[in-house]
This record gives structure tokens, C-alpha cells and sequence, in this order.
């Protein structure tokens, strides 16, 4: 669980970070950033935010939710009659603000023009990445929940090697390892999981289809677990089925110590260009660099 008192704390940090744009208010629009700072789980919710401004704009659908999950926050309620466009305007007018940000990544180009002709007393301010640097560093309980996302995708991985059939498809290899996932806690999968089996497993973003796990001695599998809070893992993991061939035995055996080289890295204010470096020279001494497309990892958390 996040603890209540995070996310006061993390919109304190973010209004000292206002302050030093020198605007008066933001308007968080992304709804993870808008998690990240107020711990509300539902949708269509904005948060006005600035060092003398806190409100969050919603719906009727959320009244008894945010009450619950965002105690102290103040509340607009828009009327069913009222899109959220104009509830936004209204509330940044009734604030008197003579200019307000807006989450430039977030918000999509007619909304902003929408709102910036509404608002015709007011300076409409494109920012980006106020929220997204604070999100980078994790909290002690961030660091819980990203670790009960990753047994909950462990755990279910175990129940799918024990319940592997040759008949099954990839499909329904991908639906019994998010059923067992669910059964240890997960909220579901976090990603649209990757089952793919032989030459399948060539693609980085291979969907599950028919090609049964008999058909190929070789099946990778990419999946993750959400949690009831809305932290994810990320796993990628090879099954094998039969006897596989000297080709493939060290393309696996290349990765796997490039991955080994580049945990190994790791560690506090080492960039992570340096870390994809090395994983990227011995993929490189392997004679395999240019089938090494793409970055050597992603951020994850929410």
C-alpha cells in the first residue's frame, strides 16, 4: 500500500516546483500524474494545482471514490450537462488566476485551444516534465509495490509451467498465465502479454495467435503483473520445450550474459546510456550488434 501521507508530500514537491516556473497553478492532465499526486484511481479527473491552488475536477460518477481515496483535496463536481473542458474553465476563472500551465504532453492541441479561448483573462502556458522527474525517484512504498508486482508475475509464471500442456495454444498459454497471476493478488496483467512461440519470438511485439507450444521447441514469454495500486512488473522469460539447435542455444547464451554484465552496472548515478553500453559491446563483440535494434530497457512504476 501507498501510505496516505505520500501524496501531500509529493504535491508539495511539485507546487515548490511551480513556484520556480513562477505561475500561479498547473493543470495536471495525465491521469497517471494525477494518481502519482492525489492517490484517486478513477478517470476523466483533473487536478488544478499551484502553491495557493488544489482542486481536483471530476464527476459525479467519483464523488464517493475521491472522498475516499483523496481526503483533503478540494472538490468541483461537474454537472452532467457540463464536459470537462468547461468544468476546467470555470474553476480557473472562479480561482482568479492571471495564468495558468498545462500539461503540454497531455493535453491534446483542440483541448488546449478550447481552453485558452475560454479563458480570456488568462495566460495558457504549455509545460512539461514538472511531474515526471519526481515520479522517477521511488518511495520506499513505490519500492514494495513494484516488488509485489513482480512476485504476483512470478508466481504466476510457476503456475504456468506447471500447468503447460503441448496442446495449448499461444493464446491460451497467455490466458493461464494471467489467471494465475490473479490468483496470487494481481489486479491483472499489466500489458498485453507476449506468448510466442518459434520463429515468433523474433518479433518484440509478437501477439499470442493459434501456433500450438508443440509446434516449437522454443517459446518466449513477456508478460507482468499489476497491482490493486497500480504498480507493474515486467518480465521476459524462455521456455524449452525439446532439444533446441547450437544457433539458438548461443543467442541465448550471448543475452543472458549481456543481461548479466548490465545488472552488474547498476548502481547509484551511473547513467543508464552507460548501462545499455555494455550489454550493447558484447552483443557487438558477438557479431550480432545490428540485431540489437532497439533500447536496452524502459522506466516502470505505475
Amino acid at each position: 500500500m501507498i501510505s496516505p501521507h505520500r501524496y501531500p508530500a509529493r504535491r508539495d514537491k511539485l507546487k515548490r516546483l511551480i513556484k520556480k516556473e513562477k505561475l500561479p497553478a498547473v493543470l495536471i492532465c495525465d491521469e497517471t500524474n494525477v494518481r502519482y499526486l492525489t492517490g484517486f484511481t478513477g478517470d476523466s479527473t483533473w487536478l488544478l494545482i499551484g502553491p495557493d491552488a488544489e482542486r481536483l475536477i471530476s464527476d459525479g460518477r467519483y464523488t464517493t471514490q475521491i472522498a475516499e481515496e483523496c481526503p483533503g483535496i478540494d472538490l468541483y463536481i461537474r454537472p452532467v450537462v457540463q464536459n470537462l473542458l468547461d468544468a476546467t474553465a470555470k474553476v480557473i476563472t472562479k480561482q482568479k488566476l492571471n495564468a495558468v500551465g498545462f500539461e503540454a504532453t497531455a493535453l491534446s492541441f483542440a483541448g488546449a485551444a478550447q481552453l485558452k479561448n475560454a479563458l480570456k483573462n488568462q495566460d495558457f502556458v504549455p509545460v512539461s516534465g514538472l511531474v515526471e522527474p519526481l515520479r522517477e525517484v521511488k518511495d520506499a512504498d513505490e519500492i514494495a509495490e513494484i516488488r509485489v508486482a513482480v512476485r504476483a508475475a512470478e508466481k504466476g509464471f510457476e503456475y504456468l509451467r506447471a500447468s503447460l500442456k503441448p496442446e495449448m495454444t499461444e493464446l491460451e498459454t497467455s490466458f493461464v498465465l494471467e489467471t494465475g497471476m490473479r490468483r496470487f493478488g494481481a489486479l491483472g496483467a499489466s500489458f498485453d502479454m507476449i506468448v510466442a512461440v518459434g520463429p515468433n519470438a523474433a518479433l518484440p511485439h509478437a501477439r499470442p495467435g493459434g501456433i500450438k507450444c508443440s509446434d516449437n521447441a522454443f517459446m518466449l514469454v513477456d508478460w507482468g503483473a499489476k497491482t490493486s495500486t497500480g504498480y507493474v512488473s515486467d518480465l521476459t522469460r524462455m521456455i524449452i520445450t525439446g532439444s533446441i539447435s547450437s544457433k539458438l542455444q548461443r543467442m541465448y547464451d550471448v543475452v543472458k550474459v549481456a543481461q548479466e554484465k548490465a545488472i552488474e552496472a547498476i548502481a547509484p548515478g551511473v547513467e543508464a546510456s552507460h548501462v545499455d553500453r555494455i550489454a550493447r559491446g558484447l552483443i557487438e563483440q558477438a557479431g550480432v550488434g545490428p540485431k540489437f535494434n532497439h533500447g536496452l530497457g524502459h522506466g516502470f512504476g505505475l
